[in-house]
């Protein structure tokens, strides 16, 4: 077929050699884009529109590696300041703008080119609108989106009155986005599949529409990120619990350090490594020497993908705290590595970690939260056995789920049902 993909973010996946700019470009959705791209690309033709600013990574990662069956095309508005990209109101915006934009460019295609298939994969967003799918005249397949799951009300103390506020800003655009906007809901209707990475995404689809939804996670993992081997830790060495991710509020890495000075008090043959970087860095290493645990809990600076990797297989736990994530590539990664997974059961977490390898964390009360994270790190430290029957289903589930050619497959079948 000729399909048509509309991926505002997409940018391949960084290398050691990359630049700090390409790193950047290169977060969650935009490595969604391209992953997804190059797996419809496996059995049709596709025209993917994007911005421009991404066009030096794609070309980068095409020099010498054709994508022959791809023809990226790139449109943006001219003078956009730079700045702007880094606030997330400005960059929204302009995002509801460009698809404006994509549209236009799209129809022009399609005149021409006559497109079979239409698909919209980033923004990956419930709350707005894909105005390629609203108004092309081509079947139309919408997601992976997410959107739907939000900051459990009794962690909202972990943040300040500047990120409450931010977060009622955020659930206001939401509700705006999914009861007044007609090309959202036009999206909805005009859809032939949906596809959504977490439960409560589905939830906001009307329950009329409901029989289009697919869960689709919007992470995946590659063959060479399976890990086969599960380094196990003897009786007298230490008990190795890893966090990884952006040092931001919305982490729960605070949360996560009070859990864990609970839990060292009784344990202390262990320790917290924390890698990543971020606005949140100096307030945790603030707290961590309040409560007396600066000795055991190293932060470690962002590092290149196969190191985290590899510390990933060494550790016991993948402990991922985080509080609102639609996805959570991190979750995949420890399950590729066998490692058991202790998140909260809100969003891509949600999704993601289940009872056969691993534990979700009900968002209840402030302090049962903290007293749920502390009972599973003592569950798993004190059974070995547990420990490691969870990460083997966890390698299991990886290999069987989230290899990203199984769900190319996953995808192909979804077309094919779309269209039949």
């Amino acid at each position: 077929m000729k399909v048509l993909v509309s991926a505002f973010a997409c940018y391949p996946p960084t290398t050691e050699s990359c630049t700090d700019e390409d790193r950047k470009m290169a977060d969650g959705e935009a490595i969604l884009g391209w992953n997804l791209i190059s797996q419809i690309a496996r059995s049709h033709d596709v025209w993917a529109i994007t911005q421009a600013r991404n066009k030096k990574g794609i070309e980068r990662a095409l020099n010498g590696h054709s994508m022959s069956r791809v023809t990226f095309v790139y449109c943006d508005f001219r003078g956009w300041p730079e700045w702007l990209w880094n606030n997330q109101i400005s960059n929204h915006l302009y995002y509801y703008l460009w698809q404006i934009l994509a549209y236009h460019r799209a129809r022009k295609l399609h005149g021409y080119i006559h497109f079979d298939l239409a698909h919209h994969i980033t923004f990956a967003n419930d709350w707005m609108p894909s105005f390629i799918g609203a108004f092309l005249l081509v079947p139309f397949i919408w997601g992976p989106i997410g959107g739907g799951h939000k900051t459990p009300k009794a962690l909202l103390r972990e943040y300040t009155l500047s990120q409450r506020l931010g977060d009622i800003l955020r659930f206001s655009a939401q509700w705006f986005g999914r009861n007044v906007l007609l090309s959202r809901r036009l999206c909805q209707k005009k859809a032939k599949a949906i596809l959504v990475c977490n439960y409560e995404t589905r939830d906001k689809v009307p329950a009329e529409l409901r029989w289009k939804v697919h869960m689709f996670p919007v992470n995946s993992i590659s063959k060479e990120n399976i890990v086969e081997s599960n380094t196990p830790v003897t009786k007298n060495d230490l008990f190795r619990i890893l966090s990884v991710g952006r040092l931001r509020p919305l982490k729960g890495f605070g949360l996560a350090i009070k859990a864990y000075a609970e839990f060292s008090k009784k344990y202390p043959q262990s320790i917290f490594e924390i890698i990543g970087d971020g606005i949140e860095e100096s307030r945790l290493k603030s707290l961590t020497k309040q409560l007396k645990v600066d000795k055991r809990v190293i932060f470690s600076p962002w590092l290149p993908r196969n190191e985290v990797m590899r510390r990933m297989n060494y550790c016991d736990v993948f402990l991922f705290p985080s509080f609102r994530e639609g996805g959570g590539a991190v979750i995949v990664e420890a399950m590729a590595n066998g490692k058991p997974v202790i998140g909260l059961a809100t969003g891509g977490p949600a999704f993601h970690i289940q009872p056969e390898w691993g534990i979700k964390i009900i968002p209840s009360a402030y302090d049962q939260i903290l007293a749920d994270i502390v009972t599973a790190l003592e569950r798993l430290y004190l059974d070995s056995n547990l420990r490691l029957s969870l990460g083997k289903a966890a390698l299991q589930r990886a290999k069987d789920y989230y290899l990203l050619d199984r769900l190319g497959e996953k995808l192909e079948f979804i077309y094919k049902q779309a269209l039949s």
